[in-house]
């Protein structure tokens, strides 16, 4: 469970990414964070989640919000997979799970009839000082980048 709440400033904390040593939130000061968090690198959904960020980027990016993804992957990891799909964002590589404890998106799921801990599709959205404004959690991929926008424009 997460210990963040809403219209709150959440707590810095510094983990690698694609652009080497990432600072969140201090990294997008003035602009708004989109933080999306995703189950593995090189997957389908993951995939299309990174595809449909990427193709609205330009929105995002004339709406002043910075994105970063992130998942328990590893750096070289992340390079491969954001190379491979020309992602205009950074990967975030968060092993040790502080981001994904911090926003509380370690899950129990059932994979092939087993249970196992991992990543919770979740999107948070942090505003310019820093506040969690807003967050998606059980993301269903298809139509979410949408939602998302739709969100910020309104």
């Amino acid at each position: 469970m997460s210990d963040l709440k809403l219209n709150k400033t959440i707590p810095s904390f510094s983990l690698e990414g694609t652009n080497g040593s990432l600072s969140i939130p201090s990294d997008a000061e003035g602009k708004k964070l989109i933080v999306y968090f995703y189950p593995k690198d090189s997957t389908p959904g993951c995939t299309n989640e990174g595809i449909d960020f990427t193709e609205a980027y330009s929105q995002f990016k004339d709406l002043n919000v910075v994105i970063y993804g992130i998942s328990r992957d590893s750096v070289k990891s992340h390079e491969n997979f954001k190379k491979k799909y020309n992602f205009s964002f950074d990967l975030i590589s968060d092993p040790d799970e502080i981001a994904c404890n911090l926003f509380g998106v370690m899950k129990m799921k059932n994979m092939y009839g087993k249970q196992v801990r991992g990543v919770e599709r979740s999107t948070f959205l942090i505003n310019e000082n820093g506040e969690l404004i807003k967050e998606w959690r059980g993301v269903k991929v298809n139509g979410h980048i949408q939602e998302v926008l739709e969100f910020l424009k309104n």
